[in-house]
């Protein structure tokens, strides 16, 4: 193929190719007569020395050929160049003015000139002898064979890649910040030195807020100095992995479905989430999923029961005709054309048949729903006649059903299903079973006995899989032997289903996932958002990624693992090793207890006491934690795996073991995910942010005002408790080094944002106070005053412009998240803190309560629901008051005259920038009937009341001396 802007040889008509330093081949300097390489080479065997255009002679071309090798003898060469730059340093030329008209005229092919055609006959002749004797010389190599050949290159080339941000969009993003950053500090400077006598109290309030926001500020936008985004070739992975005709070399994925309460959370929705992962688009040898019912409901048993049916016709449907999304209530509700890029002419039937037994099967399901509204008094039946083992859901056995996957496990067209496994774990009372956390680390230690796949798909119930292929775009980064090596975890962004086009309460959380998530994946990777993660099932059990350094053998730790490890960890790679070792660390015992065994016994009971106060009592369990590319043991019999996976979900298996404290899924927070993701990143380990065109999973949201605060108030209290534990990222893991300083300030920002709340709601309250009294916060402006106000609100319009830019987010999307972080920070964030340091420090579980009011039945009709609650108060009193406060002002401007118009108009800022920001929270208390609960109304006017009339009283920020001197006058005048 000719190479875009190298000229074609004037003999044969290929291109003239490439000198040895990279550059464009050049016979001759003089005229750069386009002349390749082998036509040169002939040239100079028929002793033709000079350029035929031009007369000059060959030096570049002669010195070119001798790099290349050329047959041309290397001393011959050397001596005819030496005379020639002898030549031209004398300043005498091999060519004349007059000779060079001659020869040029000759030259040109459109002269006719008898020697140039000759010439070039020549050239092309001896050309196609070369061609002809070279392609005759070559092995001929079999189609088939070069197609395999192409394969194995394409195979070889990385199965992802990093697209940085634009030079033109990244850098002056990073100046504004630093400019930023400057201005701010020359304007706290300036409000620190410039205090208001009059109203000190208010001033002293508001620096100390602003000094807060500076930080918070800090916290949350260095985090986001490298963002970066990443692209996947599924392609290259199945070229690599899934040859024709070769054993299947995809590993194993176990997906992971948690539910409590089937009445709060669907079956109808838990069982498209299982759908979907069924069809997924994946060797189905390769998928197992685990359903974890954690409320030992029978209505769920049951629903999986039917699901597992109706997927036999499901799945093979979906994959016959490439269905997208497969979670069936999803698919069928699209409005789109579903005929587009189907060309079968079955489609249309088989899908209006499908269609139909869908629906039939949603009556079965919900009748079981609802047969499940009422309880029997004797509890319920199964159908063999035997009570259900889960009727007192405080206290029962462990159970497991496998659905599919076992001998017979066939769809219609006669395939292998996937393997569904339904687990509910042991309670008794007595057990701490720590909610979610201790489920999912139930379903790890079912996995582990039962399939023991390498990698681990967690997903909320009511999170589908969106994307069929998600699977395999996580699988670019964690099968790819130089990305993998050190990554814990792919975590894929939230999308929803559901929402209202305005996003009226930052539901989608575009800002935090499309920018912030970036940002963090340029650094040590994104946090564990808690679903839609593919994890890596060696890093939940603890150990270190492989790649880090091996540690300083102390002759404690060496004496036990390197005697101890003989059998266990033979086949391990020591850097592996050595990261076991590191964590395992842990597992202390005394030595004097084995002291009567023999050395190589001993090793090896100490070796399986370690593993055992690690990871429980269960051979089957630790022999898997062995084996990095999972599997399960040869050793183990198959006849005995559902009674070892019955023993280690009971529920004193984890007494005395590291699960929840190093192993597994954090225990300590009800935001469980941050603490495990942090963890992992403490050990050395990165994870990845993937974000496919198609979105690989989807969810539905809480949209409405109270369930929304109700969920950030949750995801708040999460972080105070991170907070007030001991891994609390302001001091812990520090000694391994292993956590980046960038990746550190993320993790702060995630315990410390709900105390911003603090001075979020002092800061929201300072407008009414200031319009009530009459006085203000910042004094008379200078013009350096006026600048830096005008430079900082500058800049912070500048940084988020930019920011917009690089990343894609809308404005409308950043304006609902800046909206939404107000209406959070006044409420759900503020009883939050309350609320957890009650919990951490007094033992005392407030619940704030929710009382449901029935919604409309047009669309988006759960929006307008309104839910009574007491995290509604802190911001429905500070919007009153503001409006109070600006009504208040305006009537004391008309009364004092134009003098007062000046500073009104400050005061009147501020507080419509908070009006502003609650608005869509005033729209949500409002309702689609523009009716505000009575109680919301009376606690707010209460309040706005007794702090009106408690500030007329007391008036704390009022000069003294201003108060002397008015007292002074009242008595002057006798009042």
């Amino acid at each position: 193929m000719m190479q875009s802007g190298v000229p074609h040889c004037s003999a044969c008509g290929e291109s003239v190719g490439f000198g040895p330093n990279g550059e464009v081949f050049v016979a001759c300097h003089e005229c750069s007569f386009p002349l390749c390489k082998a036509c040169l080479q002939y040239e100079l065997k028929e002793g033709q020395k000079l350029c035929l255009r031009c007369g000059a002679s060959f030096t570049a071309g002669l010195y070119n050929l001798m790099l290349d090798g050329a047959e041309t003898q290397a001393t011959d060469t050397r001596s005819k160049m030496a005379s020639h730059l002898q030549n031209q340093e004398g300043g005498v030329h091999s060519r004349t003015i007059s000779n060079f008209s001659t020869i040029e005229s000759e030259s040109t092919p459109e002269s006719g000139n008898p020697i140039w055609k000759n010439r070039v006959q020549s050239w092309r002749e001896r050309k196609n002898k070369e061609t002809v004797s070279k392609t005759a010389l070559e092995p001929q190599v079999p189609p088939d064979q070069q197609m395999e050949e192409k394969k194995s290159q394409e195979a070889m080339l990385p199965l992802s890649k990093v697209i940085p941000i634009p030079r033109n969009q990244l850098t002056p993003y990073r100046i504004v910040i630093i400019m930023r950053l400057i201005i701010l500090g020359l304007f706290l400077n300036y409000r620190v030195t410039h205090p208001v006598d009059s109203a000190f109290g208010l001033w002293l309030t508001s620096i100390i807020c602003e000094i807060w926001f500076a930080i918070s500020w800090l916290l949350d936008q260095f985090p986001k100095w490298s963002p970066i985004n990443r692209d996947t070739f599924v392609d290259r992975l199945s070229t690599r992995f899934e040859r024709i005709g070769e054993p299947n070399e995809f590993a194993a994925v176990d997906f992971f479905v948690s539910t409590v309460d089937p009445l709060k959370e669907p079956p109808l929705i838990t069982a498209n989430t299982v759908l979907s992962i069924l069809a997924v688009d994946y060797p189905v040898d390769k998928v197992s999923c685990y359903v974890s019912d954690d409320g030992a409901s029978m209505l769920t048993f049951e629903s999986l029961a039917e699901t597992a049916e109706f997927a036999r016709k499901w799945v093979p449907f979906c994959k016959k005709y490439s269905i997208e999304p497969r979670a069936p209530e999803f698919y069928f509700s699209q409005k789109i054309d579903y005929l587009k890029d189907k060309v079968q002419p079955s489609f249309v039937k088989e899908r209006r048949a499908m269609k139909r037994d869908y629906e039939e099967y949603k009556v079965r399901i919900n009748s079981l729903v609802a047969k499940a509204q009422k309880t029997p008094d004797e509890g319920w039946v199964m159908q063999d006649g035997t009570p259900w083992p889960g009727n007192n859901t405080r206290d029962h056995p462990g159970m497991i059903q496998v659905f599919l996957g076992h001998s017979g496990a066939h769809d219609m067209d006669g395939n292998v299903l996937a393997r569904l496994v339904y687990v509910s774990r042991e309670k008794r009372p007595g057990y701490q079973h720590h909610k979610k956390a201790g489920a999912m680390n139930a379903l790890v230690r079912v996995s582990a006995v039962l399939t023991n796949a390498p990698y681990i798909l967690n997903l909320d119930c009511d999170h589908y899989v969106n994307n069929s292929q998600a699977v395999r775009e996580a699988m670019c980064f964690l099968m790819d032997p130089q990305v993998g090596r050190d990554l814990c975890y792919v975590q894929f962004p939230q999308r929803f289903d559901g929402i209202d086009r305005s996003d009226r309460y930052a539901n989608r959380n575009i800002v935090f996932f499309d920018i912030n998530m970036k940002g963090l994946d340029g650094i040590q990777g994104p946090v564990y958002v808690g679903t839609g993660c593919v994890f890596k099932r060696q890093a939940l059990y603890g150990y270190g990624p492989a790649s880090l350094p091996s540690r300083p053998k102390s002759s404690s730790s060496c004496s036990w693992w390197c005697c101890g490890s003989k059998k266990t960890s033979k086949d391990l790679p020591e850097g592996y090793q050595d990261s076991k070792r590191e964590d395992l660390d842990a597992a202390i015992f005394n030595l004097t207890e084995i002291e009567n065994y023999d050395d190589y016994e001993r090793s090896q009971l100490i070796s399986q006491m370690s593993f055992e106060k690690t990871f429980g009592l269960s051979v089957v369990f630790i022999e898997s934690t062995l084996m990095e590319s999972g599997g399960v043991p040869d050793s183990v019999n198959p006849s005995t795996l559902i009674k070892e996976a019955i023993h280690v979900i009971s529920c004193g298996y984890e007494e005395k073991t590291e699960w929840g404290k190093e192993i597994g899924w954090i225990y300590g927070s009800v935001t469980e995910d941050i603490l495990t993701g942090f963890k992992m990143h403490c050990r050395g380990w990165r994870s990845i942010y993937c974000m496919p065109l198609r979105p690989a999973f989807k969810g539905s949201a809480p949209i409405n005002l109270s369930d929304r605060l109700h969920q950030v108030l949750r995801w708040a209290l999460g972080s105070v408790e991170i907070f007030l534990s001991r891994h609390c990222p302001l001091w812990y893991g520090y000694g391994g080094g292993r956590l980046k300083w960038l990746q550190r300030l993320a993790y702060i920002n995630t315990i410390i944002y709900p105390f911003t709340s603090l001075p979020l709601v002092a800061y929201c309250s300072l407008p009414a106070i200031c319009l009530l009294t009459g006085k203000f916060i910042i004094p008379t402006l200078s013009n350096l005053a006026s600048v830096l106000f005008l430079g900082l609100f500058m800049s912070i319009i500048s940084t988020s412009v930019l920011e917009l830019r690089w990343s894609g987010v809308g404005i409308e999307d950043w304006w609902r998240n800046e909206q939404f972080w107000v209406i959070g920070g006044v409420s759900a964030h503020l009883f939050a803190v309350f609320q957890g340091f009650l919990k951490m420090l007094a033992g005392l579980d407030t619940n704030f309560t929710v009382t449901a009011k029935a919604a409309d039945d047009a669309e988006f009709g759960e929006l307008y629901v309104f839910k009574w609650t007491t995290v509604l108060i802190p911001p429905t009193t500070i919007l009153i008051v503001n409006i109070v406060g600006v009504v208040a002002g305006f009537s004391d401007a008309m009364n004092n005259g134009y003098e007062a118009w000046g500073p009104l108009f400050g005061k009147v800022f501020f507080a419509l920038w908070v009006v502003l920001h609650l608005y869509p929270f005033l729209k949500g208390l409002m309702g689609k009937q523009n009716k505000t609960p009575t109680i919301v109304v009376l606690w707010s006017v209460l309040l706005a009341s007794v702090f009106s009339l408690l500030w007329v009283k007391v008036d704390p920020f009022l000069n003294n001396d201003n108060g002397k001197a008015m007292a002074q006058n009242c008595i002057s005048i006798d009042c």
